[in-house]
Formats: structure tokens, C-alpha cells, sequence
């Protein structure tokens, strides 16, 4: 499993269809939350994607329709009587902006959090049931120090040739799981069956991305390169591209050239601002001139990434 839930795709502010961003994602079952914008708890609720058991946030910038959330949402978690750590990441300001929560009186938490400051280029690993991933920091392009996201597979084995098995008189049972974990059989007539003779070469894992808020910028493009699926920010359409740079943010086509540019498979448009609230079309349209999968996210919005085999 990797699915990610639209918790939030509003930008600056909340409307009546668009909570600001936030974004969960499960795989396989180790709860991720990416930003954490003013009431994420309650979308969480209604999406019924759990919330005690996150177990990281990852957080892009501190600017509030991404961190207001979290106050609320740890708070909820203690009066769950929560146990277990959480780990929260962000870049380099983090300690500052959990401090300034506690002091508000926001939260006396009994569970353990651990901060971690992240830069540009650091890389979180995490395991999973069976194979591991990790989530790369990747610089992006704002108004203030702000980084974007790479969550990455491990690659998976190759395809097991059962048929090749058994022409070259393999017997299915323990030599077949042998030769699919990478070691070599000896046959009874002292033939030796490797491998590589039987199962095909790794398969890629699934990645994806998550920019925050950026101007379009290849750096970040550059590490999502080939991606399965790119969550970008589309605050602005093309014809408000001085405002988007001046902002520190993006345009929807600036987006799309940069994803077909960089092969990415399927972009997701997010983080709209308020004066597009209702003209999520003219957005769509924007990109659809520059590249041809595009979606462009809503709030409660579920998209399954599916492993490929080639």
C-alpha cells in the first residue's frame, strides 16, 4: 500500500471546499503527515485516516497554513493518552516553533517527541513490513528557508522465471525461494543454476513528491526526476507569474513544464489560492497545455500509487 490522502489544498487561507495543506501518506501502514495546516485533525477525522497513529510529521516551512494544525492535533493526541514517539521534521527554525507551542499553553504532553532539523540533501530512512524507503530534504525555492520532499522505495527483486526453473530441473519448493532471495542451487548430477538465470533484474520501487511551497525550480525537479507522482503547488495561474515569483510561489503551467521536462509520470496540483477557489478548471487548463496527466487535487482526494514492473 501507498496512499495518499488530499487532507488540505488550500493556500494562505481556509475556504468552504479547501482546508489549508496538509497531506497523509500510507505506506504500508507507517502514517506519514506532510504539513499540518490549521484543522488537519478534523479532516483526518472525517477521512477516517486515523491520527494516533502517525508516527512522523514532516513539515515543509513554518509559515501558518502549514503548521497550524499541529498545536491542536498533538494536544489531541495526549488527551488519547497516546504512548508512543512521534517524530517531527523540518528545516532549521523547528525547535523555535515547538517552543513557542509550549509556551502558549497549547500542549503538556506525556508521550515522547523527538525533533529532528532537517537541510537540503539529508535523508531519513524508514522501514517497512517488507522492503525499506527513505525521505529525502530537497531544497526548494520560497520566501523563507523551506524544503521539499522525496520518498523513495527500495527496489524490489526481480521477476522469478518459474518455467526457466524448472526447464533448467529445478524442483518447485525451497530451491525456488532460494534462487528468488539471490543465492545458487547445485543440482543431483552437480549442475549449478544461479540466479541470475532465473530471476530478471530489480524492479524500481515507487517514488513520489511533495514540493510545499516553492517557485518552480529544477533543483527540485531534478531529485524527482522519473517519479511515479508529484504533488506540486499551484498557487497561481500563468498569467499571475510576476505576482507567483514575487510570492515565492508557483504557477500551475510553470509546474507541468517542469514535470514533463523531468519525466514525471502524473503531477497533482495543490496549495490553490483562495482567489482560485472556484476556478479550478481555468487551473487544470493552465497545465494541461504543457503536459498531459494532471490532476488537480481536492480536499478528501485519494490517489493509490500502483508499483510498476519495468
Amino acid at each position: 500500500m501507498l496512499k495518499i490522502t488530499f487532507l488540505g489544498t488550500g493556500g494562505a487561507l481556509p475556504s468552504k471546499d479547501r482546508n489549508p495543506a496538509a497531506i497523509m501518506v500510507n505506506r504500508e501502514g507507517d502514517l506519514l503527515l506532510f504539513d499540518c495546516g490549521e484543522g488537519a485533525q478534523r479532516q483526518m477525522m472525517c477521512a477516517k485516516t486515523g491520527l494516533m497513529k502517525i508516527s512522523a510529521i514532516f513539515l515543509t516551512h513554518y509559515h501558518g497554513d502549514h503548521i497550524l494544525g499541529l498545536p491542536g492535533l498533538l494536544q489531541t493526541m495526549g488527551f488519547y493518552d497516546r504512548e508512543e514517539k512521534l517524530e517531527i521534521y523540518g528545516p532549521d527554525g523547528l525547535f523555535e516553533i515547538m517552543d513557542a507551542f509550549e509556551k502558549l499553553g497549547t500542549h503538556k504532553l506525556k508521550y515522547p517527541i523527538a525533533l529532528k532539523i532537517l537541510a537540503p540533501g539529508d535523508v531519513v530512512h524508514r522501514s517497512g513490513q517488507r522492503s525499506g524507503y527513505t525521505i529525502k530534504a530537497v531544497r526548494a525555492d520560497h520566501d523563507r528557508p523551506a524544503l521539499g520532499f522525496v520518498l523513495e522505495e527500495e527496489k524490489r527483486p526481480g521477476r522469478f522465471n518459474r518455467e526457466k526453473a524448472v526447464e533448467l530441473g529445478v524442483s518447485p519448493g525451497p530451491d525456488f525461494s532460494k534462487l528468488q532471495r539471490g543465492g545458487n542451487i547445485t543440482l543431483a548430477d552437480g549442475t549449478v543454476v544461479y540466479s541470475k538465470d532465473v530471476v530478471g533484474p530489480l524492479r524500481p520501487g515507487r517514488k513520489i513528491s511533495y514540493s510545499g511551497d516553492t517557485r518552480e525550480t529544477d533543483v527540485f525537479f531534478y531529485e524527482s526526476e522519473g517519479a511515479d507522482l508529484v504533488i506540486h503547488e499551484a498557487t497561481f495561474t500563468s498569467d499571475m507569474a510576476e505576482e507567483a515569483y514575487e510570492y515565492g510561489h508557483s504557477t500551475a503551467k510553470g509546474a507541468a513544464k517542469m514535470a514533463k521536462k523531468y519525466n514525471i509520470r502524473k503531477l497533482v496540483l495543490t496549495h490553490l489560492s483562495p482567489r482560485l477557489a472556484d476556478e479550478e478548471e481555468s487551473v487544470y487548463e493552465d497545465a494541461a497545455s504543457e503536459f498531459e496527466n494532471i490532476v488537480v487535487a481536492e480536499d478528501f482526494m485519494e490517489i493509490d500509487v500502483e508499483v510498476r514492473d519495468e
